[in-house]
């Protein structure tokens, strides 16, 4: 689907009207709030790294890992502490040593500026951060946070949402051993729903373990890993016959011909994730994806996130929140625009050992909001 440029503006303006609401209604806060918090004066940014264990090795069709370094984010000014979260991913370039530098580089942004004015520090965060997506998320997280509880309110509320619509969060199972993927999805009993990695020369093995344990609904997450759109055809078909819900990034972000010309043979929806990052991609992805998986890691926050539900929407897409291997933090900010949201793909923190954060919960795939302000986390920076 091409789409002219002045079209593409027209679906713009549409894709930001949550995100202008949220706007109004911050301009909405007590008389009593402004009193006290001017948004401005002498602040504090603190960054850590935080080595994040995982329960099981990691692996999908890339790449393995037991440990993830995530980089964390404390903003304080006016005695209001946000936070915020990034997880580098090898797959844009990202490590932690990047990103911590990126985040020290955008220190005089908010230093500069009023954090009421958070579209403005957006903006600058935009152009000043180039190459580490993550790093703007943290900030821009813990920006969020901020305003929160500025205004004593979680971010569902000052977005006006109501929480009972968010859909149930899957729980994934990398790829492992027949006998280790057989224990992951009994440990995983809890959950509903299951997200299979797949994407190697192993996939019918690795779904015929999953299924001799359960017959739960489960969707099928590729990672780029099949190379060719026939090999695609010819798994997307099998896997129908396995109760699969729907296929993620089955073929290399690039090829977007050959997913257009997949999708027009499969009867099960196609999700994008690695070709997707913004709302810019958002357009060209609608001629050969039925959704888009949102990250918040991958937009660079809550803000650009917000632009990309309304884009998606404006163009008839499915959406899907997902998420890296994060903490509480990130899993937490993410949870608040569920409401938003047809999938949730955020067990990011279920799938560590050592979360250093607690906030939003999961109970049986169900969001369990505390009602605190922001985010909703505390922990031990």
């Amino acid at each position: 689907m091409k789409l002219s440029r002045k079209r593409f503006l027209q679906l713009s303006g549409s894709s930001v009207l949550g995100f202008s609401l949220f706007n109004s209604l911050a301009g909405c806060g007590s008389k009593e709030a402004h009193q006290k918090i001017t948004g401005t004066g002498d602040i504090m940014i603190e960054v850590k790294t935080k080595k994040l264990n995982l329960a099981h090795t990691w692996t999908i069709s890339r790449n393995s890992s037991d440990f993830k370094n995530n980089v964390f984010v404390k903003i304080e000014r006016n005695g209001i502490i946000g936070y915020g979260e990034a997880a580098p991913n090898v797959r844009y370039g990202e490590d932690y040593q990047k990103t911590t530098k990126r985040i020290n580089e955008a220190k005089k942004i908010f230093e500069q500026n009023n954090l009421f004015h958070f579209v403005d520090i957006k903006e600058e965060l935009d152009q000043t951060i180039l190459d580490q997506s993550c790093a703007k998320a943290a900030l821009d997280i813990a920006l969020m946070d901020w305003i929160g509880k500025a205004f004593n309110l979680p971010l569902y509320k000052l977005w006006g949402l109501n929480i009972a619509k968010s859909p149930v969060t899957s729980y994934s199972i990398g790829i492992d051993t027949v006998e280790v993927i057989k224990q992951k999805v009994r440990e995983a009993e809890p959950y509903p729903i299951l997200k299979i990695k797949v994407g190697t020369d192993r996939d019918r093995e690795i779904i015929n373990a999953v299924r001799s344990v359960t017959d739960k609904p489960i969707r099928v997450d590729a990672n780029e890993g099949w190379k060719n759109k026939e090999e695609a055809l010819e798994k997307i078909k099998w896997l129908k016959d396995q109760g699969v819900e729907f296929i993620e990034q089955p073929m290399p972000a690039h090829m977007l011909d050959e997913t257009a010309w997949l999708r027009d043979k499969v009867d099960m929806p196609i999700i994008a994730d690695e070709a997707v990052k913004t709302a810019a991609d958002i357009p060209n992805l609608a001629q050969a994806y039925d959704g888009i998986n949102i990250k918040l890691m991958k937009s660079g926050g809550l803000q650009e996130a917000l632009r990309m539900i309304g884009m998606a929407k404006s163009l008839g897409m499915k959406i899907m929140l997902g998420c890296m291997i994060e903490s509480s933090v990130a899993i937490s900010a993410a949870a608040h625009l569920t409401p938003f949201v047809d999938y949730a793909d955020l067990d990011g923190n279920l799938l560590i050992t050592n979360d250093p954060f607690s906030g939003v919960k999961v109970d049986h795939g169900k969001f369990v909001f505390n009602n605190k302000p922001g985010l909703g986390v505390e922990g031990e920076f």
